[in-house]
């Protein structure tokens, strides 16, 4: 029984709350004015009470364990030892390692890693049986944790092709691996975040995603779930929640009985190229909710990512943004933080029913694949990204910064290393590719003709 911390007050009813709220609008209707409803259709009431709460759910997370990552693109191999101890060196627990070339020595890589104290996690641009084996013998002799993060159906949602030529190359590489010590399969949620999808959809899709594997291997390793984080804070606490909760329902039914692994990264979508030190407030709030959350492994997202190649300083400043959470704000004291929290729980098990909800539809309606291969979840995801881009271009969702107080000084053209902004690359595929868009691009590139007109005067 919770202890009553102060026994000289009366209990307030949720009903006494209700009735003191409309006496204090003077009239105005309560629901009209403090009730909204979420792009997901979650009405959000002005306060949540323990009369109208249910029970707990059943969300076990390890805020306490939570590891900082750091991602590392390999393509100067000794450059790329050379940062990987670096930032160990300055606070990073975990590596993942992006590699696009088949014939990278692996082996050299991994070489001078303390294996047995840092997860190391891969996004390998290729599937290959020889170069996983590789990576799983280093993992045996080293009693490493190592995720391998393979996904094809990632791959192909992305890409719109398949890493082999055919669908069943894929599913048959998988199986010859299944044996692995080490993690194998990632589902990648991030691409849905970033191209624009709700909550909801995110959370249906990924457990869909999910499914398809269940249905064609027997997997006997924890499945990472590979997450882009937004900025609705306490939705996005509460969509992780959710995703570990349905995860595990449905895992259950192919007796798998391993808990998901999340990996999460601030989101895309709302990172912005003019006065881009805002990035820094956004991924600090996307960083927390994905500890409450309770994330496994976080990687931040450096400030400048979107038009800067990755630089020491943006490391240095997105790595800092979590060692200050973990270290000096004691995020990773409790390892259920939101626990307790009404509204929250309210959240989690509203998100996770409308996921449940949408994530059987798609398997009634033949499956993640099979919808993907017909377009409809590009549809869906684009009609989702398009409500949102309105919501944008109106004024009614705020990128400080850009759509809101933004600084006309500001210059950025001559400061660009990457292309910010969608590529246009025409090719043959075998189906549409789900494509990421920030939603800042249109008046970025507004401003940056601009700035080559004045330039030019």
């Amino acid at each position: 029984m919770a202890e009553n911390l102060f026994p000289d007050f009366e209990p307030v009813s949720s009903k006494q709350w209700k009735q003191q709220i409309q006496f204090e609008l003077k009239g105005a209707d309560y629901n009209d004015t403090l009730v909204w409803e979420s792009p997901e259709g979650i009405k959000v009431k002005p306060f949540y009470h323990t009369d109208e709460a249910g029970e707990p759910l059943s969300v076990n997370t390890k805020a306490t364990e939570f590891k900082i990552g750091q991602a590392i693109f390999v393509h100067d191999l000794e450059k790329s030892i050379a940062r990987a101890q670096d930032s160990i060196n300055r606070g990073a627990e975990s590596l993942y390692f992006t590699i696009e070339n088949q014939e990278t020595n692996v082996a050299q890589l991994l070489e001078k890693l303390p294996l047995d104290s840092v997860n190391v996690h891969f996004n390998l641009q290729f599937l290959s049986s020889d170069f996983v084996k590789k990576i799983e013998a280093i993992a045996q002799d080293h009693n490493a944790k190592i995720f391998l993060n393979l996904d094809p159906i990632g791959h192909l949602a992305k890409d719109g092709n398949w890493f082999a030529s055919a669908e069943k190359d894929n599913f048959e590489t998988l199986a010859k691996l299944a044996t692995t010590q080490s993690s194998l399969l990632s589902i990648d949620g991030t691409l849905y975040q970033n191209a624009g999808a709700n909550i909801v959809q995110q959370l249906a899709y990924m457990l869909a995603h999910a499914n398809e594997y269940f249905n064609r291997l027997t997997i006997n390793q924890p499945v990472v779930f590979q997450v882009a984080v937004g900025t609705n804070y306490f939705f996005e606490i509460a969509k992780l929640r959710a995703l570990r909760l349905l995860f595990n329902r449905i895992a259950s039914e192919y007796n798998h009985l391993h808990d998901c692994h999340i990996l999460a990264v601030p989101t895309k979508r709302n990172k912005t190229l003019y006065d881009y030190n805002v990035n820094m407030l956004r991924t600090t709030t996307e960083c927390m909710s994905a500890i409450f959350g309770g994330a496994d492994t976080i990687v931040n997202l450096p400030y400048d990512a979107i038009y800067h190649k990755d630089n020491e300083f943006g490391d240095r400043i997105s790595r800092n943004q979590l060692l200050i959470l973990k270290n000096e704000s004691y995020l990773d004291k409790v390892d259920n933080p939101a626990d307790g929290s009404y509204y929250i729980e309210s959240l989690t098990q509203q998100l996770a029913e409308k996921a449940l909800a949408l994530f059987k539809d798609i398997e009634a309606h033949g499956g993640f694949l099979k919808q993907l291969t017909e377009g409809t979840i590009q549809r869906k995801i684009q009609e989702s990204a398009d409500a949102e881009q309105k919501l944008f271009d109106e004024g009614k969702e705020i990128l400080l910064g850009t759509n809101k107080y933004p600084n006309k000084n500001d210059r950025m053209k001559d400061d660009l290393e990457l292309y910010p902004f969608v590529k246009i690359k025409p090719r043959k595929t075998l189906i549409t590719p789900i494509i990421e868009r920030r939603l800042a691009e249109k008046t970025e590139q507004e401003r940056l003709n601009q700035e080559s007109v004045n330039s030019e005067l």
